[in-house]
């Protein structure tokens, strides 16, 4: 008789957190020093239709209890948001996700939000919101009911943290060990030349781009200098990035904003759902969405399956990825530069001047056949990357450091900002068709050049489209507003692939 009277139930679509989180909040009442209601208790998650996900509900949960019976005044309730899981004691843990939380309830008109105190910098990111961090169950009803002291009461974590050095702040929680303590700056670089060159391009840009050489040629090495070139990112983007990680709970506690681009390196291995979202326990973002606004490196290309890669299309044409489930589809941003190296053949000595390639042609085959042509396609520069020369490793001329590359970088997306401000688009790579007939056009001697490569070089009309942003953002490196035939030839290297076109062969 007793069981049926403490019965306590959640409707509206809970997930297994939410289910559970009868027990946390009965006994963070109880352990608060307040009454748990010794009668049928019904809590209703509307609309029903969506489902409820994640422990961010507990305090809700909680506050809707002691409202409904009669241990909170109404009064401070109107107009607030209360969100963070409850531990059994009634302290409030930290809850993953706060962030996004905390924007949305900005937008709806909310003024007031109450978060867990280990979470409080991180929602105090969002303007124009104020921020209440909650220690524990017991001294948000002590100040709800107004009898906490006035050191407790002003408790708000509504000002973000104090802005922190570059170098201070990760490139992006759980980059898999490849954030700025990994980076390689160029001038230790030693030749490729070329190679340097067309990172510079795809940062500027924000281009794809596919490194094709032998084993040991700096693939990897040149890869991971790029982040070193690249611009800090703005205020919006860093918002945009740090809404992410919260959401997969990447977050540093005493560090919430991410203040660098991200860097993501998965391994070849990585699972459909690692890449582009999804999981057993809710969709979470994969690493294509956690490289937004960055880098996703993809190193060993080919090893990577076919339907990974293919399942990575959407997100490079269109910049966001859609997951969907029985119980509905999550859209994710998913705009980054997609960088990959691979072999050319599986020794990886296809044409090598110092070493013979051993495998047979249908192994060479088969091993392009790894990456289709749709997402070749989508690669706006090939690059050949050989083997560096003898004089070039031993030498004593130091390359170009990475700080003056991303001088021109950062003053190259500063002119495409500048153009492309009134869109919404923030690097030339998004540009569709109407922004590329708009910003590339081309005088008569371009159009005649860019008339004969269409037939020799077969493009599409997607790699038409990519020669024209990639040409105009060699412009901007160059300073010069209108495109010429330099700066559209160069373009036009990159999509001729050379030995590249033998391995897509």
């Amino acid at each position: 008789m007793l069981a049926k009277v403490l019965t306590c139930a959640v409707v509206g679509l809970p997930d297994i957190a939410i289910r559970e989180a009868r027990e946390r909040v009965r006994a963070a009442i109880r352990n608060s020093g307040l009454s748990f209601p010794l009668r049928r208790v019904t809590v209703s998650l509307a609309p029903a239709v969506l489902r409820k996900e994640g422990p961010a509900y507990d305090l809700p949960i909680a506050v809707g209890v002691l409202r409904a019976s009669a241990q909170l005044p109404p009064e401070p309730l109107a107009g607030a948001v209360f969100l963070g899981e409850l531990a059994l004691d009634g302290a409030l843990r930290h809850t993953p996700g706060l962030l996004p939380m905390a924007i949305v309830a900005r937008e709806a008109g909310v003024g007031r939000v109450y978060v867990p105190a280990a979470d409080a910098h991180e929602a105090g990111l969002v303007g124009g919101l104020e921020v209440v961090a909650v220690p524990t169950l017991g001294e948000l009803v002590d100040r709800l009911r107004g009898d906490a002291p006035a050191e407790s009461a002003r408790q708000e974590g509504s000002r973000p943290p104090a802005a922190q050095p570059a170098d201070a702040v990760r490139a992006a929680p759980g980059s898999n060990g490849r954030g700025p303590a990994g980076l390689v700056d160029f001038g230790h670089i030693r030749g490729q030349a070329a190679v340097k060159r067309a990172l510079e391009v795809a940062a500027a840009g924000g281009h794809n781009l596919l490194m094709v050489g032998p084993p040991g040629a700096g693939k990897t090495l040149v890869a991971r200098a790029l982040p070193g070139i690249l611009p800090p990112l703005s205020p919006a983007e860093a918002l945009e990035v740090t809404r992410i990680y919260s959401v997969a709970g990447l977050l540093e506690r005493d560090r919430p904003l991410v203040s660098r681009r991200p860097f993501r390196a998965p391994h070849h291995t990585t699972s459909q759902a690692g890449m582009v979202g999804g999981g057993q326990r809710g969709v979470r973002p994969g690493e294509i969405t956690l490289a937004h606004r960055g880098v996703l490196f993809l190193d060993e290309l080919p090893e990577f399956s076919p339907a990974l890669l293919e399942a990575l299309r959407q997100p490079m044409e269109d910049g966001t990825i859609s997951i969907g489930r029985a119980h509905g589809t999550v859209t994710y941003p998913a705009k980054a530069m997609v960088v990959g190296a691979m072999n050319p053949c599986p020794c990886g000595y296809l044409g090598d001047p110092t070493r013979a390639c051993t495998c047979p042609d249908s192994a060479v085959t088969r091993y392009a056949r790894k990456v289709s042509g749709p997402i070749l396609d989508r690669i706006d520069l090939h690059v050949e990357v050989p083997r560096v020369d003898y004089e070039d490793l031993a030498g004593d001329a130091a390359g170009e450091p990475s700080a003056a590359v991303a001088a021109r970088v950062v003053a190259a997306r500063e002119r495409q900002a500048a153009r492309l401000g009134e869109t919404g688009l923030v690097v030339n790579a998004e540009m569709g068709p109407a922004a590329v007939e708009q910003h590339c056009r081309l005088d008569e001697a371009g159009r005649a050049l860019l008339r004969r490569a269409t037939a020799q070089l077969g493009l599409t009309a997607r790699g038409y489209h990519r020669v024209l942003k990639l040409a105009r953002t060699i412009a901007d490196l160059a300073d010069s507003e209108p495109i010429e035939l330099a700066h559209l030839a160069e373009a036009l290297q990159y999509r001729a692939r050379g030995s590249i076109a033998r391995v897509e062969a």
